[in-house]
């Protein structure tokens, strides 16, 4: 409770939770024991984050290299006119 910086009531309802979802189980000699669904649980969860990393990675990955298409057509495409306006004043 200490180690895990919780309040006694916090650390109590987190505890009722993961007993009633089946993750956790009290042994009856004053332990607690994780479950195979708490052992499943938490390896979905490793697969979940390392999934997360990935996408950050991989969206950060795309957008450095929109950067890279847009520096290479010139960062300031405000100042250019854009096709409607050229193809409006050559009608």
């Amino acid at each position: 409770m200490y180690r895990a910086n919780l309040s006694y009531n916090l650390l109590g309802k987190h505890l009722t939770e993961v007993l009633d979802a089946g993750l956790l189980s009290f042994d009856g000699a004053n332990r607690y024991r994780v479950t195979r669904k708490g052992l499943e649980f938490l390896d979905r969860c490793n697969e979940y984050f390392m999934l997360c990393e990935w996408l950050e990675k991989s969206f950060d990955d795309v957008s450095h290299e929109k950067m890279a298409l847009m520096e290479m057509v010139g960062a300031d495409l405000d100042s250019r006119p854009n096709n409607r306006t050229v193809i409006s004043k050559a009608i």
